[in-house]
C-alpha cells in the first residue's frame, strides 16, 4: 500500500513538472523541470526496485542521479554571464 502511495506522489510531481514546462516562461525553468524528471525518474525506480525485488534497478537510479546532476551543471555553465560551454 505504501509503494502504491509513493508512485502516485511521485506521477503527480511528474504532472507538475510537465505544467511548468509547459508554461516556462524561462529556460531555467525549463531545466529545473528537466531535473525535476530525473529526480522524479531516480524515485520511481527505487520504487520499483523495491516492489520489484530487483536491487540493480538501484544501480540504475544512481546511474540516472549522476546523469541529470551532470546535465544541470553543463546548463549552468553554458547559461551564466561569459560562460560559453568550453
Amino acid at each position: 500500500m505504501t509503494l502504491d502511495a509513493a508512485a502516485l506522489l511521485l506521477l503527480v510531481t511528474l504532472l507538475v513538472g510537465l505544467a511548468r514546462v509547459h508554461r516556462g516562461p524561462t529556460a531555467a525553468d525549463r531545466m529545473l523541470a528537466a531535473q525535476l524528471f530525473g529526480t522524479t525518474g531516480v524515485g520511481m525506480l527505487a520504487v520499483l526496485a523495491v516492489a520489484e525485488g530487483r536491487p540493480a534497478l538501484l544501480d540504475v537510479a544512481l546511474a540516472l542521479a549522476v546523469l541529470a546532476a551532470i546535465t544541470v551543471v553543463a546548463f549552468a555553465r553554458r547559461a551564466a554571464p561569459g560562460g560559453g560551454g568550453a
